[in-house]
């Protein structure tokens, strides 16, 4: 039955498993429907789940500490012009007073005009 079965999303496991209509992974823990694998595309999103696209303003929504440095991207912080990449990363981005940095979308918001 584990052949059938996707691999978990979150940590890649093959050993997931089926209870009702949600599939688990005793690896990690993670809980997710059969249905929305189904229905997922490659699409980059936000925290809300808004589809995100290359010259996207968005709101940062959690104050984020950047790593080596004693600076803080604040939450609020507007980002304009971001820039879709592959890898841990999902966003490349300038900010003001900061400089270039990467930012995951699920501690982002787009913002709509």
């Amino acid at each position: 039955m584990t052949d059938t079965l996707p691999s978990c999303p979150e940590c890649s496991s093959p050993y997931t498993y089926q209870v009702d209509s949600l599939l688990n992974c005793p690896e990690c823990g993670h809980e997710w429907s059969a249905t929305a694998m189904t229905n997922s595309d490659d699409a980059v999103r936000d925290s809300v789940g808004n589809i995100l696209s290359d010259g996207d303003t968005v709101t940062v929504i959690k104050d984020l500490k950047l790593k080596g440095t004693s600076s803080v991207v604040k939450v609020g912080t507007k980002v304009g012009n971001i820039r879709l990449v592959d890898g841990d990363h999902d966003i490349d981005c300038k900010i003001p007073g900061v400089g270039q940095i990467g930012l995951k979308s699920k501690f982002v918001k787009k913002v709509t005009a």
